[in-house]
């Protein structure tokens, strides 16, 4: 999945509210940056590089693992795929959402 439709799919399985309850961004470093806003009904989901409360960093072809279930979100951070720095709350919760 590219950016487009990594963000598209995102926003798919949030839905207009969610139990997240924060906002988040995926950073992909060149190749861009998914920020979700959960704080508000109906959820953000974009493209903007705005500050979040959590910030998860990972390569573009491992955030389309992820929404896909070819990577579990906990032993991509165990593996050291996904590096996470703000509310590791936040985080936790990601994954009963994504």
């Amino acid at each position: 999945m590219n950016l487009q439709e990594c963000t598209v799919a995102i926003r798919t399985k949030l839905g207009e509210e969610s139990s997240l309850n924060a906002t988040l961004k995926f950073d992909c470093g060149d190749d861009g940056v998914v920020y979700v806003d959960a704080l508000t009904t109906p959820h953000i989901v974009s493209n903007e590089n705005l500050d979040a409360i959590c910030t998860v960093a990972l390569v573009l072809e491992d955030l389309s693992a992820m929404l896909s279930g070819e990577l579990n979100a906990v032993s991509g951070f165990m593996a050291g795929k996904l590096k996470v720095s703000g509310d590791m709350g936040v985080a936790m919760r990601l994954q009963n959402v994504v």
